[in-house]
């Protein structure tokens, strides 16, 4: 049996909010078997659970949402989460966003492992695809559909000379999620961050946090991680996004142009569809990421 996990103990950060440009602490906690990812907004005392029904808005990023209280940017550290197979958490947030860090998942990844994770006596559940949806607009368009294990595969193209046809695709049966896909940085165009700025938004955002393009290529110092990091941020954000069905998902998905927006449009339109989805219980390995099975992180390498 395939078990489900949690941390063995809390653990903080603090850093900037992407929007805000405030400072926003952050205490990642265990939670009990079945209780999914919850969102706290500890400086107002609201629970929001990690699903997709309590998403308010996806311009710019995933924001979550009860009452008054949202919290945005959720997606990096649901995509750590989801990398390292955690299935239960509590995130307190000192404010309306979950810190940008260095603009990837790599920083979450690493609070995870430092506060160590462990098994629980109750078997994992997964959400497994049993046929295909998919949604459409535009020049956009994202589909899941049944797979062993779990594939994401995406197709990146703007008018850019570093972002045109690009194309990725990851099975996690093969590829640590860890060292392929968690140290993809968010990333922005030089005038789109000087007109938001202008806005009031993206006021925490910088070369230490994204990669900023201009119209010929990277503008950080340090250039790209990889020599397609902005298509693999894309399947970053698309991981966390999925994980907001509230499971890990068995089956894959093919995303052309699509963002959150559509993420969540899909996941909402599978589980819409009771036929095309069930919740089962991990009896044994089959079909799942080969690092599940191992005692290390699943995922991650």
């Amino acid at each position: 049996m395939v078990k489900q996990r949690t941390l063995d103990h809390a653990i903080r950060c603090s850093g900037i909010g992407l929007h805000s440009g405030k400072k926003i602490e952050l205490v990642l906690s265990p939670a009990d078997v079945d209780t999914g990812i919850v969102f706290v907004r500890s400086d107002l005392g609201v629970e929001i659970k990690g699903h997709v029904d309590s998403v308010v808005d996806t311009r710019l990023c995933t924001t979550i949402g009860h009452g008054e209280a949202t919290i945005a940017t959720v997606e990096h550290i649901m995509s750590a989460l989801a990398g390292l197979g955690i299935d239960n958490a509590r995130i307190e947030v000192s404010g309306a966003e979950v810190p940008v860090m260095d603009g990837s998942a790599s920083p979450f990844i690493f609070l995870i492992q430092c506060a160590g994770i462990v098994e629980q006596d109750k078997a994992k559940k997964v959400l497994r695809i049993k046929k295909r949806v998919s949604i459409e607009e535009d020049d956009k368009s994202c589909a899941l559909y049944p797979a062993s294990g779990f594939r994401v595969a995406y197709h990146l193209d703007y008018d850019h000379p570093l972002l045109t046809d690009c194309k990725v695709s990851f099975d996690f049966s093969r590829q640590g999620y860890a060292r392929e896909v968690s140290r993809a940085r968010t990333f922005g165009f030089i005038h789109e961050v000087e007109a938001l700025q202008k806005a009031g938004l993206a006021l925490g955002g910088s070369m230490d946090n994204a990669v900023v393009l201009d119209k010929y290529g990277v503008l950080n110092e340090g250039g790209l991680r990889y020599v397609d990091e902005c298509a693999r941020h894309k399947v970053l954000d698309t991981v966390g996004d999925l994980f907001l069905a509230g499971y890990p998902i068995v089956g894959a998905f093919e995303g052309v142009r699509s963002g959150h927006a559509m993420n969540c449009q899909i996941v909402k339109a599978l589980l819409a569809d009771e036929t095309a989805w069930s919740i089962e219980e991990l009896e044994d390995t089959v079909s799942q990421p080969a690092e599940v099975t191992a005692s290390t992180l699943p995922l991650a390498t």
